[in-house]
């Protein structure tokens, strides 16, 4: 996974203007997961109910969680 120098340079990223995607909702206030895709194929995600607070992801962490969600597991029992 990620290295500590690398995650701390994908923390300073200023993404102030990314562009954020998610899934279509039909009313404004539902909560959805939102993606934006970042230098070096790193992903930061958030919660529309909570954009201030961001998570970020080296390229081979994305990967590995969607491997791992395609694989099934993350699905719910």
């Amino acid at each position: 996974m990620g290295t500590q120098q690398e995650k701390d340079e994908l923390y300073a990223l200023d993404i102030s203007d990314v562009e954020w995607v998610g899934a279509p909702r039909e009313d404004e206030d539902e909560e959805r997961v939102e993606i934006a895709h970042l230098p070096g194929g790193a992903v930061a995600m958030r919660s529309s109910k909570d954009p201030e607070t961001v998570l970020r992801y080296t390229e081979a962490e994305w990967r590995a969680f969607v491997l791992g969600a395609r694989d099934g597991e993350f699905d719910l029992k």
